[in-house]
């Protein structure tokens, strides 16, 4: 588990995030949402030691993250794999060396004990056999794989997913999430994901924080989120006409006054 307690960022004077608190849980998707410029990512950058908060803590495991030693900083930082939102593959680099580059870095094991465990990352996001293919010979769909193949190669205990559907088509990313959410309870991992893709939330948010202008301005779950009356998120999700009739069509389903076979042909009339 990962406990944020009070973060606040700032830069120039200026305050991106302010007095965030939330529990990020193991075995579960926790999504952090909003719109550009709302904070989520200096959150996760935070989260991950990349800026150092102006305040607060950042706890891993009870540990005290954002104030221990750097030698301990390491040791944390080995736990967590991340999934780039361009992916991040080196272009001259086959997939297999790509996925390969963290165990290179952080392990003394032989080079057939890292074929191994390359192997069967990359049979378990479904690509088997593309060891010697380079990034330009992928479809973006196949790139975001390799990428999460690479952020789980060690093993780790927490996974950052900076956009992960970013450039992909509908399907494709569908097909990215449930990958994600599989590997998620496979391997009891606690995963992040900062998006702002809606079909994301509804899919896979176990755990959703909605960020505003700095400020955590609501949280909870994908079942949840549809009876929010927190006007702001709704402003966020329902951002169309036909979203907002599909709510609409959803709350009186659920107070039993509409009958669920009717609810499509009312949206399209």
């Amino acid at each position: 588990m990962i406990e944020v307690k009070n973060i606040k960022k700032g830069f120039n004077d200026k305050v991106v995030i302010d007095d965030v608190s939330a529990k990020l849980e193991a075995g579960k998707c926790n999504l952090i949402i909003g719109t550009s410029g709302s904070g989520k990512t200096v959150l996760m950058k935070c989260m991950v030691g990349l800026f150092e908060p102006d305040s607060g803590q950042v706890l891993y495991q009870g540990e005290d993250f954002t104030h221990m030693h750097r030698d301990a900083k390491k040791d944390i930082r080995k736990q967590i794999g991340m999934l780039f939102q361009g992916s991040a593959l080196f272009d001259s680099k086959t997939v297999e060396q790509n996925v390969m580059f963290p165990l290179d870095m952080f392990t003394t094991s032989s080079y057939a004990e890292k074929l191994k465990r390359v192997n069967e990352v990359l049979d378990r996001v479904n690509l088997k056999d593309s060891n010697k293919k380079f990034p330009a010979e992928l479809s973006g769909g196949m790139k975001k794989r390799v990428g999460i193949a690479r952020a789980i190669v060690l093993n780790p205990k927490y996974l950052f997913c900076d956009e992960p559907n970013s450039g992909l088509d509908p399907l494709t990313s569908l097909v990215i999430d449930k990958l994600i959410k599989e590997i998620t309870l496979e391997y009891n991992i606690t995963t992040i994901v900062n998006t702002h893709d809606m079909n994301s939330v509804m899919e896979i948010g176990d755990h959703i924080i909605y960020m505003y202008k700095g400020l955590k301005e609501w949280e909870g779950s994908n079942k949840e989120i549809i009876f929010s009356k927190n006007e702001k998120l709704n402003e966020f999700i329902f951002a169309s006409e036909f979203l907002k009739d599909a709510k609409d069509m959803r709350m009186l389903e659920q107070a039993g006054k509409i009958d669920n076979d009717r609810n499509m042909d009312e949206l399209l009339k």
